[in-house]
């Protein structure tokens, strides 16, 4: 049986991980720490096979950029050294797209991260730091999902299902976004732990998103008719020159498929495979809580 602890007791990816494991209750034991003051110190990491750091600051406000430092980079390397001094094998950290300073563009194994936002920032020397001190008998698998999207989802996906039901047309336009069921996720982390594996880990759905798709389908789901429409792609081709906020909706931004953790990538010469359900599906899964 895999002993996990999982840092961060409000943190969405981590409590959904978990409940995706309790299906397999011989196999998983995991736990949960709060690291939000001092008692973690005192809490002993020894006979847990592998922490999973989910435990971050996402937003604040400029004045307390400090604090994406202290707690996304500075606490994250005290609790993976606290791990490998006490003989944990594995150490999964969640990172973020974000690192690569952009909005729109085709992420490859060439693409190099140049992060823009002190979270992203933070994020991205915390996985520097991390890398310095892995090792043959500790692990460090380093996740850089795209969106995650899922019943109860906060973020980005639950400001677009919102906007989808308000609209009485969607434009008609071409894109694709990498993004991920938060089963997917956590199956990919279930097949991390199982394999015992380290390194910078891109999991996706198995396709590409496309926007105006997407508000289709959770119009549909909602009962609601709409009307596709080309009419504004002029207005949204000039929108993703000068607007973070079309470039976040209607830009393509992508993963390849073929980087590690990728719907094309392999493990030990196998494909792998975390897609738990399709794209479809997952749509109306995720918003029957809403319905």
């Amino acid at each position: 049986m895999k002993k996990i602890l999982i840092t961060g007791t409000n943190s969405y990816i981590g409590t959904s991980f978990e409940e995706w494991v309790s299906q397999y209750p011989d196999k998983y034991n995991v736990d949960k720490v709060s690291l939000r003051d001092e008692t973690w110190k005192s809490w002993s990491f020894k006979g847990y096979d592998v922490v999973f750091h989910t435990a971050a600051i996402v937003h604040r406000k400029e004045n307390d950029i400090d604090k994406y430092f202290k707690i996304n980079r500075d606490l994250t390397i005290d609790v993976a050294k606290k791990a490998k001094r006490e003989g944990v094998k594995q150490f999964i950290f969640l990172s973020t797209m974000g690192v690569y300073g952009t909005e729109t563009g085709y992420i490859t194994k060439e693409t190099l991260p140049k992060p823009k936002t002190p979270y992203a920032q933070s994020k991205f020397e915390a996985e520097q730091l991390l890398l310095e001190i892995k090792s043959q008998d500790f692990n460090v698998a380093i996740l850089r999902p795209p969106i995650v999207y899922g019943k109860g989802c906060p973020g980005n996906y639950s400001r677009l299902s919102n906007f989808a039901l308000k609209l009485p047309f969607i434009p008609h336009f071409e894109n694709e976004r990498s993004m991920i069921y938060i089963n997917n996720l956590s199956e990919f982390v279930r097949l991390l732990v199982d394999k015992e594996l380290s390194g910078i880990c891109f999991p996706q759905n198995k396709d590409y998103v496309n926007t105006t798709e997407l508000i289709g389908q959770i119009a549909k789901i909602h009962g609601k008719k709409v009307i596709k429409s080309k009419l504004f792609n002029g207005v949204i081709e000039i929108g993703l020159k000068h607007s973070e906020i079309f470039r976040k909706v209607f830009g393509s931004f992508i993963y390849d498929k073929e980087l590690f953790g990728g719907p094309l990538s392999f493990i030990n010469h196998e494909q792998i495979d975390y897609e738990t359900m399709f794209f479809v599906e997952s749509i109306r899964y995720t918003e029957k809580s809403s319905l």
